[in-house]
């Protein structure tokens, strides 16, 4: 009977000890076949859940502006007065609703090159007013229309699933031609994705058409999107600093008099870029730029939760499934002899013209499909994993004792 029971204890313990085993070794079986699942699909070719997504988004996605009223035009022209504003929107378009054209993808270099058409479809229910208000200096729905940007090539990760999505050309070129060194060099993604397996410790890259140049996001929390577990990432205040403050931005600093010698941060000059047009570019209400650049703006009131950018990338496959992308389009308006109205200004404005608030966020269909497809099945594998070692480990040390016990008993 003791021999039977001893038997009993010792064969548990067995089980136990070998489901522990089998859940240890599920662990890295388990990850290894879910990366190799995850870079089967993130791959930019025909077949894939990528491509399907790239080629033409599942989400709905908003352009809203609000426009800068000048309150004091005639003061400010006459004696140089602080410019008085007041925003008024939001004027919505739905936009990035056309599929990207002319496809191509190139064996030799692993690449996909492609078009992304511009479309705006005005939104009444979503605006304040029509598209036909006084001051739509913007007809915002004919500039946008009829446009496209690109020609994009990107990495369509078959060779390295590291670069995938990461743009190889831009018009046909590396570089820009707007910046000097490091500057003018098109770097990462265009955020719409990202490769895979994303940790918060990296620096993210992308390229964006709208501000001329490559910039970066910073990881800053988890975020819980639907059931979906994402990282947030932002744009820091450290990417719009002064070379003063950030050596690293030397090149994007190309004159002296309006940047007061390199030392005005919070705003980019981006005439290179729009046929010389003294046109400059930064965050809503000026967030984060220095003082002297708002300090003939009155009506400004930044806050980083209304008007600062950032991305929610899910990271095991690197896509984007949230985000808000946010700038502020401004005018260089100097005094000048040849131009009646500014004639008697004294001083130098960057003056608030609109900003803009681009907005996407996985729907509930596509989320729950995400769910079910990629992370449902995830945490069901780390599930069973935990179980099968914790039922084991606890089955062997429960049955461990029990057999010392009743040899100890079985001693005395």
């Amino acid at each position: 009977m003791g021999c039977d029971r001893n038997c009993g204890l010792i064969t548990g313990a067995v089980i136990g000890a070998v489901l522990a085993v089998f859940g240890g070794i599920l662990m890295p079986v388990g990850d290894m076949l879910i990366q190799k699942t995850i870079k089967k699909e993130v791959v930019l070719e025909e077949g894939t859940i990528a491509f399907k997504n790239w080629v033409k988004t599942g989400t709905e996605i908003y352009r809203q502006f609000w426009i800068f009223d000048v309150q004091n035009p005639q003061e400010v022209m006459m004696n140089s007065s602080n410019i008085q504003v007041k925003q008024r929107g939001p004027y919505t378009y739905r936009v990035r609703f056309l599929a990207k054209e002319n496809i191509t993808q190139d064996p030799k270099d692993n690449t996909v090159s492609f078009l992304q058409p511009n479309g705006a479809i005005f939104e009444p229910s979503l605006s304040v007013g029509t598209e036909a208000d006084n001051f739509t200096v913007l007809n915002l729905a004919v500039a946008y229309n009829n446009t496209a940007d690109g020609v994009y090539k990107v990495f369509n990760g078959k060779d390295s699933i590291s670069k995938v999505a990461i743009i190889d050309t831009y018009k046909g070129k590396r570089n820009l031609s707007y910046w000097e060194s490091y500057c003018d060099m098109i770097n990462g993604t265009d955020a719409a994705s990202f490769p895979p397996f994303v940790e918060k410790s990296q620096v993210l890259q992308f390229f964006s058409s709208d501000i001329c140049r490559s910039i970066y996001a910073v990881f800053e929390s988890d975020v819980n999107l639907k059931g979906i577990p994402v990282y947030r990432f932002v744009l820091p205040s450290k990417a719009f600093a002064s070379p003063v403050q950030n050596p690293d931005n030397h090149c994007f600093c190309t004159e002296k008099i309006i940047s007061k010698n390199c030392t005005s941060y919070g705003v980019l000059d981006i005439s290179k870029c729009k046929e010389g047009k003294p046109v400059y570019i930064s965050l809503p209400h000026f967030l984060y730029a220095s003082p002297d650049v708002s300090e003939t703006i009155d009506g400004l009131n930044p806050n980083e939760e209304e008007h600062r950018t950032y991305l929610d990338i899910e990271p095991i496959t690197g896509f984007t499934l949230q985000f808000a992308k946010r700038l502020q389009v401004n005018l260089l308006v100097k005094p000048s002899n040849k131009i009646q109205v500014l004639k008697r200004l004294k001083r130098n404005y960057i003056v608030p013209i609109l900003w803009l608030n681009e907005t996407g966020t996985i729907g509930d269909e596509k989320a729950k499909m995400f769910r079910s497809q990629v992370t449902g099945k995830i945490n069901l594998l780390g599930l069973i994993e935990m179980i099968l070692l914790s039922v084991g480990v606890v089955m062997f040390v429960a049955f461990m004792i029990s057999y010392c016990a009743c040899r100890s008993k079985t001693i005395k």
